[in-house]
């Protein structure tokens, strides 16, 4: 390993290859901070920029930008309340209502510590637990994939707000959007209307930013007040800085999204939204003052974004040493892999020692380059609150038509975006609350293919999913955490 690293770090410290990874980590900052743009449309542009260059430059430069968006989601986010990705829909609990505050600065001085971080925590966890991690991972059939999305059904209850009920009653409605679609074991269209447009499902694009972006904006207009207009003393930009020490003080919620994503990561297609979940919950359910959580609340936000920092070096442990990507961005990873020769296996770390512990290097100066970043232009971030509310509204709706239109051309999108923007206002205004409906259109799929996968396997018998030990396991945290939550909003409710 020793000599493994030697090599590795004599093929990083070059000033072509620190270049190359500075411009990847810039794109994909830019890329992640912009809603509806994504980590892997960053790799996937930079992959014909890699044909030529040696393999950990190429895969260095891809690494830059999966960490530069994995982070920058957080911008938008907290500034605006619009999530830049799907992972950082938890970063808007607490995020935006610090900023709505007046500290906007210090929230982003958090996320960008608390991603810097969770990248570096799981570029150590990569290079040094990846072969049974990903053995673990290995096991995960229909019944554990089934179990896990109840799980994460329970968590949709846990962060639903006060009401419960409404919680689950938003979850269940994204669950029900999620069946739209072509049936995942049959092929047969189901509520479709004959529009060809709903054979491939609701696009979880237009329904994000429908949901977060226009409701957003909606409920802006609907209630613009120009009295209440902040001036820009008040946006504190003077403590627009990384928060080092506010971080580690909040070293609970920091272990909690560590852990989430170092261990959801490595699960095949769990994704960012669910790593990002289960450490919000976890830091919560850990915390003295839980009930201050979704007021702006700071170990909120360093408990989300240290855990999709931490999901995206764990997503490469499978991705590197089985072939099996661990969500979308590392599946375009995995093709800019097999572009430089790099066959992805179990055989991985004796063919090509020294580049893997490359690898691994470059992944951790992306991490440095990407605090550099982010912290140079936080202030230039901040500025974002000082432009008039009704030039900054026309311009987020514009920025959502492009974007959604922008991804495959189709209109219909265009109409699915404002039909959700629309549900979403409402929901919030209800106090229904919007992140439940997303989550339920991510874990929908999960849930029934594997639900209906798991019985054909077992001929019907239901008893595997409540034998198998991991899935037992998430059955019974699922069971004890909905009764604690349960018993939460009842004695929340209940008159002292």
């Amino acid at each position: 390993m020793i000599s493994g690293y030697l090599d590795g770090l004599e093929m990083v410290l070059q000033l072509g290859t620190l270049l190359a990874i500075a411009g990847g980590t810039l794109l994909g900052i830019i890329m992640g901070a912009l809603p509806g743009l994504t980590s892997a449309m960053a790799i996937a542009l930079l992959l014909p920029v890699t044909f030529g260059m040696p393999p950990v430059m190429g895969i260095g430069m891809l690494l830059g930008a999966l960490c530069g968006a994995g982070a920058s989601g957080s911008i938008p986010a907290i500034l605006l309340n619009i999530p830049g990705t799907p992972s950082s829909v938890a970063t808007t609990f607490d995020g935006f209502p610090m900023a709505q505050k007046g500290e906007a600065g210090r929230a982003l001085g958090l996320s960008i510590v608390a991603s810097f971080f969770g990248g570096v925590a799981s570029m150590v966890i990569l290079s040094l637990l990846a072969p049974p991690i990903a053995e673990f991972a290995l096991r995960f059939g229909a019944a554990e994939y089934f179990s896990l999305s109840i799980f994460g059904l329970v968590i949709i209850a846990s962060v639903a707000g006060k009401s419960l009920m409404k919680g689950l009653i938003a979850g269940l409605l994204g669950f029900f959007a999620s069946t739209i679609g072509t049936d995942p074991i049959t092929g047969v269209g189901r509520f479709t209307f004959d529009q060809l447009s709903l054979l491939t499902g609701i696009n979880l694009l237009p329904a994000l930013i429908g949901l977060f972006a226009v409701s957003q904006v909606l409920k802006d207009a609907f209630e613009y007040d120009p009295s209440a207009r902040l001036k820009a003393s008040e946006h504190r930009v003077d403590i627009a800085r990384p928060r080092f020490l506010e971080t580690l003080k909040h070293w609970r919620a920091l272990m909690a999204g560590i852990l989430s994503g170092s261990i959801v990561g490595p699960v095949p297609g769990a994704g960012g939204s669910i790593a990002s979940l289960v450490a919000y919950d976890q830091a919560r359910r850990f915390s003295k003052s839980p009930d201050k959580f979704g007021t702006g609340h700071a170990p909120g936000i360093v408990s989300v974004e240290s855990a999709n920092n931490a999901l995206l070096g764990g997503a490469l442990i499978p991705t590197l040493a089985l072939g099996i990507p661990g969500e979308a961005a590392t599946a375009v990873l995995l093709g800019g892999l097999m572009i430089q020769g790099i066959t992805p296996g179990p055989m991985l770390f004796d063919n090509h020692d020294g580049t893997v512990y490359g690898i691994f290097l470059a992944y951790l100066v992306a991490n440095a380059f990407m605090l550099l970043i982010m912290c140079l232009g936080i202030k230039v971030f901040i500025r974002v609150l000082m432009v008039p509310r009704k030039q900054l509204l026309a311009s987020i709706l514009v920025f959502c038509f492009i974007g959604v239109y922008g991804v495959d051309g189709d209109t219909f999108n265009l109409y699915l975006m404002l039909g959700f923007g629309v549900l979403g206002y409402f929901l919030n205004r209800y106090n229904f609350g919007t992140a439940p409906v997303i989550l339920g259109l991510i874990l929908g799929p999960i849930a029934e293919s594997n639900l209906r996968r798991g019985l054909q396997a077992f001929q019907g018998d239901w008893t595997p999913f409540f034998t198998r030990p991991i899935s037992l396991t998430f059955l019974i945290i699922a069971l004890l955490l909905l009764v604690i939550t349960i018993l939460q909003n009842y004695r929340a409710r209940r008159p002292a």
